[in-house]
């Protein structure tokens, strides 16, 4: 690819997947596509069969974090 041949537009969208394709790669989930533990499985299959919900601000108070 010459990059002086790009218009300014293309040089851009160019730039731009780069940046995208960075930060995912440093903001990413460093867990995705690892598989779960048994232990791990067990207590998200018992925690979606129990009817307790929490909202965002219980969790947060529980944890004493700040929104």
């Amino acid at each position: 690819m010459d990059l002086s041949q790009l218009t300014f537009e293309q040089l851009k969208e160019l730039v731009q997947g780069m940046v995208d394709d960075r930060l995912r790669e440093l903001l990413g989930d460093p867990d995705l596509g690892r598989a779960l533990g048994a232990d791990l499985q067990a207590r998200l299959k018992e925690s979606l069969l129990s009817r307790e919900r929490l909202s965002g601000e219980e969790v947060a108070e529980r944890l004493g974090l700040r929104w």
